[in-house]
């Protein structure tokens, strides 16, 4: 099961977990995110951290997770930390009924980042073509996925991104911190 969101599913078999990989957002600006996700009844606002996707929710065996780990090490030690803003909203309507935070600024750091986490040991296809964002609106009526387009439009957010994080979802759909990688590759 390689689903390209964030959403709860049904428990992977005790052999394998299913991890992701994030640019984690910090707060002040992860609790506003949440709050806008809740107040628009997104059924995820509670399970999935504000972020924005580098790889998507992947099963990998249990087994692997140690050569995972190392994988994601050495991407971290390749790329420098760098300067991430967020500023207004879109939507990928009409393909996907999603309102998401655009990533004004860090986007190339992000491609870079993503192509680099989705090689070796978690190379795996996309469902649709990678685009850095933070979902605020996802699964809701039209009436919110508006509210949420026009409440977020002014949102501006500047932050260093200075680790990516590996989700692993629990048994109750939502997502656990399994480990935050730094990075510390030579700045570019």
């Amino acid at each position: 099961m390689n689903d390209d969101t964030f959403v709860s599913r049904r428990p992977s078999p005790p052999e394998t977990a299913v991890i992701g990989v994030v640019v984690a957002i910090p707060e002040p600006w992860a609790q506003l995110l949440v709050d806008w996700r809740t107040k628009v009844g997104d059924p995820q606002a509670r399970l999935v951290p504000p972020h924005v996707t580098l790889l998507p929710p992947t099963e990998v065996p249990v087994a692997d997770r140690a050569a995972v780990a190392e994988h994601l090490a050495e991407v971290a030690r390749a790329h420098p930390a760098f300067a991430m803003h967020l500023a207004g909203t879109g939507t990928f309507s009409p393909v996907s009924d999603v309102v998401f935070v655009t990533v004004a600024r860090g986007i190339g750091d992000c491609e870079l980042l993503a192509t680099d986490v989705r090689r070796g040991p978690l190379d795996r296809p996309l469902a649709y073509p990678y685009h850095p964002h933070v979902t605020v609106a996802h699964d809701v009526p039209p009436d919110m996925l508006d509210l949420a387009y026009s409440g977020l439009a002014d949102l501006s957010a500047e932050f260093r991104v200075e680790h990516f994080t590996e989700f692993e979802q629990t048994a109750d759909g939502a997502w656990a911190v399994a480990r935050e990688y730094p990075l510390t590759g030579p700045p570019r």
